[in-house]
């Protein structure tokens, strides 16, 4: 119940804006041959954007195939193109709501989408 709670929370203050931002970036990265590989990752990050509560991110460590040879190298294009400014305006919302009590969650939250921004290929969510 607290799950569902926090989700129709995050989803009412901001959660929407989030998801629909990253499936338009997922959406504008499928317009082109070379933003394909990074196009459902973005699409699994507004999944967890739109309802993170009750999830998880499984890294690349933890998963049997990792982001296969390909992971690294399109982790690090991901990261200078566009990881690293998406990262940070996740964490700067994140030190926001850290202020009151009540947006801790929240922040959190925050800081797992901002770990994900950074490198999103060979990540999936799935549910606790």
């Amino acid at each position: 119940m607290i799950r569902l709670i926090l989700n129709i929370l995050w989803f009412i203050f901001g959660g929407w804006v989030s998801g629909l931002l990253w499936l338009l970036g997922g959406a504008i990265l499928a317009l082109t041959v070379v933003g394909l590989p990074w196009t459902f990752a973005a699409w699994r990050i507004a999944s967890y954007s739109f309802w993170p509560f009750g999830r998880e991110v499984v890294w690349q460590d933890e998963l049997p195939a990792g982001g296969g040879c390909l992971g690294l190298p399109l982790n690090i294009i991901w990261f200078v193109f566009a990881g690293w400014y998406i990262a940070l305006s996740h964490l700067i919302i994140a030190v926001a709501e850290f202020v009151s009590i009540i947006g801790i969650p929240f922040a959190l939250k925050d800081l797992e989408l901002a770990k994900l921004a950074l490198a999103p290929v060979g990540r999936t969510i799935r549910n606790k």
